[in-house]
């Protein structure tokens, strides 16, 4: 069997494909990925055979492990090889990284029918030319047409995206383009295609060339599609897998019929205090995570924001404790050098999701959440040129923001991101202004 992967990134290697490859059913299934924008990674990983090397970056020392589990790469721009997969009854699951982005979803959360790729992507797949297709939704349903069409039975989508609820993200866009393109696809749709909603989490900065020529001297193999990876990985899955799935239970992966308390946990504790620290920490000339929780004061900080999250979530308070206490020694471990920069990148997308749910339900408790407010007060010096590079999805939007006074650029973000309440917008001036003092 085979799973066809949207978005040959380094997480993907380091997470699903190590995941399958450690799975015990790992020789009856094999992993087709297609590249991104660029062909880099893939002409690499097709130069050596789909192998490369996992490098995991335990304190004491490096790991080297060689994954096998992708059987073939192509470039993302290769969309009738793609259609060919779709084709395939052999390919039981879609799995892909493509960010938020990627999905060109409305403020409502459906597919944006005004965006000129999404309106391209609908006349190609009217007029059956399915290989023209340009954005993921346009990829994703030209791909069933075809699928349907070889009458290649079912299929699930399992997106392994870094938002909440992301096989319902993927199912709405998919489902909205698949009405307007061709309405009969819908009820084909409910009969043969699943979607999962997963939780992903590793820690995958880019490997640098200290990496790279440690491997080189510790295997004695020069491997420059190597990865770098931390010890930890976690892997919490929800859905209906239509076609059948790898063993992934026996390499840790679990299977709940509620994800959103895993995903919250997650996103907020582990993702938030990292947008915390890229926009804060930065501003403090820190350029790794290393470094950020290394600083008594931030990590004083990253405290006071989990604080603020733990409050929120619906979980044991003895659980998100030790998910705290987790997370720092996977922090503090002094081999990874997880980049803050990397990390700032599309706040516009990430703060919404990460801080402003815990900052907004503590105001309307009558709460003071100071760990949340600073987040946002950095992320408004980050727009202001302070700290991490802007390298943002929406940098059009956003830019803007920054402009002004202090005070008028709170104004702005805090209207941009929903933050209403006038004492939160008291809070994060004072604090902007204290980080840019």
């Amino acid at each position: 069997m085979k799973i066809v992967h949207i978005g040959l990134g380094n997480f993907f290697r380091a997470h699903e494909a190590w995941y399958t490859e450690t799975a015990p059913d790992a020789d009856q299934w094999g992993i087709a990925a297609f590249s991104g924008r660029t062909t880099g990674v893939s002409d690499l990983m097709k130069e050596q055979d789909g192998l490369y090397t996992l490098v995991v970056q335990q304190p004491e020392g490096n790991k080297y492990e060689v994954i096998s589990s992708i059987s073939d790469t192509h470039p993302g721009q290769d969309v009738a090889k793609l259609m060919e997969y779709f084709a395939d009854p052999q390919v039981a699951i879609i799995s892909s990284t493509v960010t938020e982005g990627g999905y060109v979803r409305n403020a409502e959360g459906g597919l944006d029918t005004d965006d000129a790729g999404v309106k391209a992507d609908i006349e190609v797949i009217k007029a059956g030319k399915l290989a023209d297709v340009k954005t993921a939704p346009g990829k994703f349903v030209a791909g069933l047409v075809a699928r349907r069409d070889a009458d290649a039975g079912a299929i699930t989508f399992l997106p392994c995206d870094n938002v909440p609820d992301n096989g319902a993200m993927a199912e709405r866009v998919i489902r909205d383009l698949a009405q307007i393109v061709d309405p009969s696809l819908s009820g084909w749709i409910d009969e043969h295609v699943g979607f999962a909603t997963t939780m992903v989490d590793r820690i995958t900065p880019k490997a640098s060339d200290e990496v790279l020529q440690a491997v080189a001297e510790e295997t004695g193999v020069e491997d420059p599609a190597a990865v770098a990876t931390e010890p930890f990985v976690e892997w919490v899955i929800s859905g209906d897998f239509r076609a059948g799935r790898p063993q992934w239970e026996a390499s840790g992966a679990q299977f709940v019929d509620d994800i959103t308390p895993h995903e919250l946990r997650k996103l907020w504790l582990l993702n938030g205090s990292h947008s915390l620290m890229a926009y804060a920490a930065t501003v403090k000339a820190k350029e790794t995570v290393y470094e950020a929780i290394s600083d008594p004061e931030i990590r004083g900080w990253v405290d006071q924001w989990w604080d603020v999250a733990q409050k929120q979530l619906p979980l044991p308070d003895e659980e998100v404790t030790a998910y705290r206490k987790a997370l720092v020694e996977r922090f503090e471990n002094p081999r990874m050098k997880d980049q803050l920069a990397r990390i700032a990148a599309d706040g516009s997308q990430k703060l919404p999701i990460r801080i402003v749910p815990a900052l907004n339900a503590e105001r309307a408790a009558g709460n003071e959440p100071i760990g949340a407010e600073r987040a946002i007060a950095a992320w408004t010096l980050h727009l202001r040129g302070k700290g991490a590079p802007i390298n943002d999805v929406r940098a059009d939007q956003v830019k803007p923001l920054g402009e002004g006074t202090l005070e008028e650029s709170v104004v702005k973000v805090c209207d941009f991101l929903g933050i209403a309440d006038p004492g939160a917008r008291s809070s994060i001036l004072s604090l902007a202004q204290e980080l840019d003092a």
